[in-house]
Parts: structure tokens; C-alpha cells; sequence
């Protein structure tokens, strides 16, 4: 390996790339660092100004003018962070949303063409061989919390999430197929009828995997959302990861009208508890019961999305 094989790499994948804009009409009326900015935004519910100049390593001044125009084109709100007041927290508005996902629909278009071009058997080579090319330029170092996308449910996430839930719960907690069944029942409801403008389901993905998943859907009481089936993969732990799917359904929750957020666990749960905690959860009810093969203490928890818990 040679400075000059890997220039050569460069020159390569850059024509590659190019290709993909051939028309110039991918990121249109955008250019591409807008396209990224709009991404990150997209797939980062709780993001403020500072953590898209360190993700995207990208001048402060021109990050500022990037998001003036989109505040401008009716695609972002700027408010004070609940969490830090002197953080500015950015959120994608309803316009935002629907024209990063037509960005997104564009550019996996484009690679969906390139890739159609590659033979089915040499797919999985190709994926390897990228893989590799990350993990050896990184210099060994371990993951990072910018390095955690949370995306939409692509096909086959739904099935991961009740067999992940279904192989964790067993392992950790000892739970029965019982625990299973209830899981299937939830993500089949979901898939079957929900609203997409109230109801949502998020994945975290690390290096192309999917490591984590939270839901957010209606609950019986009038303007309530219920959080459902927070996991994270133990390998994935410690970056943050439960932290930004829950606050990811508490922005979304709170973004589109709900007036509560609830969700029910087991005081076995400890690590999601302190979560739930720190975004502002209040313990309201818990109850003894035998359920999932187990004998459980269940908790019931509520969040005020306008603020008046205590």
C-alpha cells in the first residue's frame, strides 16, 4: 500500500460520487454541506448549534449562515434548550422534515441505481470490503457518540426490534417467551396502523448495525403518547445512545401537540430509569405483578410535555 494507491482510491470514489449527482439535481435547492446539515438535523432529534459544528467539523460562521436560510425557508426552530439554557436547541420544522426525508428519498435512489449495477453475490464482499476500509482508517479507535445515527425503520428493523428485545430480556433479566409475544403484539399493531404524523419509531445505527430502538404511540388518554420498547445493545452501551432515543420521543412527543408522554417498566430496569429521570419523568404508580415468567414490581411514569411536573 502505496500514498499513491490511496490518491488513486480518492480519485476513483470521487468520480463514483459525482456520478451520483450527474444531473446536479440530488441536493437541489441545496448544496451538499446544506444537504448534511439538514441530514444531521433529521437524524439527531435533541441537537443544538455546537454539536453540528463538531459533527460536521464545519467554520461557526458558516454553519450560523446556513441555518439563518433555513430558518428563512420555514425549515428549522431555534428555541433555548430545556436541558442547558445556554444552549440553542435546533429542530426541524414539518417543511424541514419533509424536505430533508425528499433529499434522502433522492439519494437512496441514486446509490439504489449505483448498487443495482453489482451483482447480488458480490454485495455482501462489497459491504465487507467498505467496512474494513472504515474500521483500518480509524486507527483502532473505539466508537464515538457522533458516530450514532438515529433513522427512520428501514425493512427488517421491526423484526430486529422483537427479536432483540425477545434475545436481551432473556439473557439479562430471564424473562419467558411470554415477554416475546407482547413485543410481536406491539410492533405488529404498529405496523399495521399508525398514524405517521403522532406515532414513530426511531433506530440507532452504528457502523451500518442497528444497536438500540425506542417508539413513541398514542395512548388510550386524550393527548397522551406513550414511549414503548427503549433497548440498546450492551456493545453499544455508554455512548449515550438510550439518552438520545428518549429525548428524540420527547421532542417529537412535544412537537406535534401531546400534552403527557407515560410509559410503564419494571423497578428491575435500573439503567432506563435513571433516563427516564433525568428527562423529567415523574414515578406515579408502581404495582407488584407476575408476568414473563418473573415475579416484577411494574412502574408507571408521566412526563408534563408543558412543564408543570414538579
Amino acid at each position: 500500500m502505496t500514498v499513491q494507491d490511496i490518491r488513486a482510491f480518492n480519485r476513483f470514489y470521487t468520480n463514483v460520487i459525482g456520478a451520483l449527482d450527474y444531473s446536479r439535481h440530488l441536493y437541489a435547492p441545496y448544496t451538499l454541506t446544506e444537504s448534511r446539515v439538514l441530514y444531521e438535523l433529521a437524524h439527531s432529534p435533541r441537537t443544538d448549534a455546537a454539536d453540528l459544528r463538531v459533527e460536521l467539523s464545519l467554520d461557526a460562521g458558516y454553519l450560523s449562515r446556513i441555518l439563518n436560510k433555513f430558518e428563512q425557508d420555514g425549515l428549522i426552530e431555534r428555541a433555548t434548550s430545556h436541558l442547558d439554557p445556554r444552549r440553542r436547541h435546533v429542530s426541524l420544522t414539518a417543511h424541514g422534515r419533509e424536505t430533508a426525508g425528499l433529499l434522502a428519498e433522492r439519494a437512496n435512489e441514486s446509490v439504489g441505481a449505483l448498487l443495482a449495477t453489482v451483482p447480488s453475490a458480490d454485495r455482501p464482499r462489497l459491504s465487507a470490503a467498505m467496512r474494513t476500509v472504515r474500521e483500518l482508517l480509524s486507527d483502532g479507535r473505539p466508537p464515538r457518540r457522533e458516530d450514532v445515527v438515529l433513522r427512520e425503520p428501514g425493512p427488517g428493523d421491526l423484526g430486529w426490534i422483537v427479536q432483540r428485545n425477545a434475545a436481551l430480556y432473556t439473557a439479562e433479566y430471564g424473562f419467558n417467551a411470554d415477554y416475546e409475544g407482547l413485543v410481536a403484539r406491539i410492533v405488529a399493531d404498529f405496523a399495521e396502523d399508525h398514524d405517521p404524523h403522532l406515532e414513530r419509531v426511531w433506530i440507532a445505527e452504528l457502523d451500518g448495525r442497528p444497536v438500540g430502538c425506542v417508539m413513541c404511540v398514542r395512548d388510550e388518554a386524550p393527548a397522551t403518547a406513550r414511549l414503548r420498547l427503549l433497548l440498546v445493545e450492551p456493545d453499544a452501551r455508554g455512548l449515550g445512545i438510550g439518552d438520545r432515543l428518549v429525548g428524540a420521543v420527547v421532542d417529537f412527543a412535544r412537537g406535534v401537540g401531546y400534552r403527557d408522554l407515560v410509559l410503564w417498566t419494571n423497578d428491575v430496569l435500573s439503567a432506563a430509569r435513571r433516563i427516564y429521570r433525568r428527562h423529567g419523568f415523574v414515578l406515579v404508580a408502581e404495582k407488584p405483578h407476575r408476568s414473563f415468567g418473573k415475579d416484577l414490581n411494574g412502574q408507571d411514569w408521566r412526563l408534563d410535555l408543558n412543564g408543570t411536573d414538579e
